[in-house]
């Protein structure tokens, strides 16, 4: 039985849904075990995770805080953008990206403290500090976020990934006399 890649019962028609790479036309893969309930529905891992992802780029200037209380997704990371204020010149260190995850309580505070994810490889220690001070301030500029009582629901406790990328022309600035 085509190494018990199919469920016990299925009919000649439905061994065709196994992939196989002599197939010349596009397949779902399926593995059924015994428990499973018949007929066996493939499992498929979707592109687009329920996480929610945000960049955030110095370069770019940040956007007006939205007004009233924030009832989408989109004005959750217009706000987090406009709270955003980039290290000094002289303590910026080009191209060093540095990554969080957190979450919001429904009253707008963030759950615990954020868990860093990710730093550029080699940042100095001085460098990674300022940044990681920088994103504090800018969540205690925004917090507690006023979410709607809808959004509040929503937003509870689902994790948000903010990676801020430090893309301002640097050098060129230090360069000129």
């Amino acid at each position: 039985m085509l190494g018990g890649a199919l469920c016990f019962g299925l009919s000649a028609a439905a061994a065709q849904t196994v992939c196989s790479v002599f197939d010349d036309r596009p397949c779902t893969p399926t593995v059924c075990g015994v428990f499973d309930p018949w007929p066996c529905v493939p499992d498929v891992q979707y592109p687009i995770g329920q996480d929610l992802r945000l960049t955030i780029e110095s370069r770019t200037p940040p956007p007006e805080r939205p007004d009233g209380d924030l009832d989408t997704i989109a004005g959750l990371f217009k706000m987090l953008r406009a709270c955003w204020v980039p290290p000094d010149a002289d303590k910026a260190r080009d191209g060093l990206e540095i990554s969080l995850r957190l979450s919001f309580k429904r009253n707008g505070e963030v759950v615990g403290p954020p868990r860093w994810t990710y730093t550029t490889p080699k940042t100095p220690d001085d460098a990674r500090q300022t940044y990681r001070e920088a994103v504090a301030a800018a969540l205690a500029r925004c917090t507690p976020l006023r979410f709607s009582k809808g959004m509040a629901g929503a937003i509870a406790g689902r994790p948000i990934a903010i990676r801020y990328v430090e893309n301002r022309e640097l050098q060129r600035s230090e360069a000129k006399p």
